[in-house]
């Protein structure tokens, strides 16, 4: 299957089960992979065959920005549904979520949360 990635996208955004990043918020980074048929999209070269990348990234924006969550886990699941919502040609989609201020004590790059769901589930 053919897929569309959007790779490292980064929002401040208020996740977090503590108060302080309840408050304070933090940085955020989010991958999303789209899995569809690109075929017709790459025979045509017509933008209505595939899903924009950029109404995509305005979605996940909103969501990260807007909303919030206590878990990562819901924040990955909240962009997948919505993902499927406005997207009818999305397949599958995979969600990863990169925390990379968890509020833990110790050395790390980021804490990750990893969702791949199918319209069909």
């Amino acid at each position: 299957m053919d897929s569309i990635l959007l790779k490292e996208m980064v929002f401040y955004g208020y996740h977090g089960v503590l108060p302080e990043e309840k408050r304070l918020g933090q940085k955020f980074i989010v991958d999303v992979t789209l899995h569809m048929d690109l075929k017709a999209a790459g025979k045509s070269d017509n933008l209505e065959m595939t899903v924009s990348y950029h109404d995509v990234y305005i979605r996940v924006k909103d969501i990260c920005e807007n909303e919030r969550f206590d878990l990562i886990e819901a924040l990955a699941q909240r962009i997948s549904d919505r993902i499927f919502n406005d997207f009818y040609k999305v397949e599958e989609v995979e969600v990863a979520i990169k925390k990379p201020q968890a509020p833990i004590e110790g050395i790390f790059d980021y804490m990750q949360v990893a969702i791949r769901r199918n319209r069909n589930d």
